[in-house]
């Protein structure tokens, strides 16, 4: 049984968030509606602690 066609491709996306990240956008969450509408929203994600350069955690710093 089919599911019926899609109406966004992960293409879309990939193309979207691609360019997020290449123009140095940090990227809190994705929305992906019903009728294919692909919204991306721009800050950090929820729950997300900041990285602090002079926080007291040591491995902040590794990479």
């Amino acid at each position: 049984m089919s599911r019926g066609t899609h109406s966004f491709k992960q293409g879309d996306l990939t193309k979207a968030l691609k360019g997020m990240v290449k123009a140095g956008v940090p990227l809190a969450r994705v929305e992906i509606g019903v009728d294919g509408k692909i919204v991306l929203f721009a800050g950090q994600p929820e729950g997300h602690p900041s990285i602090n350069p002079g926080s007291d955690n040591e491995w902040d710093a590794v990479k």
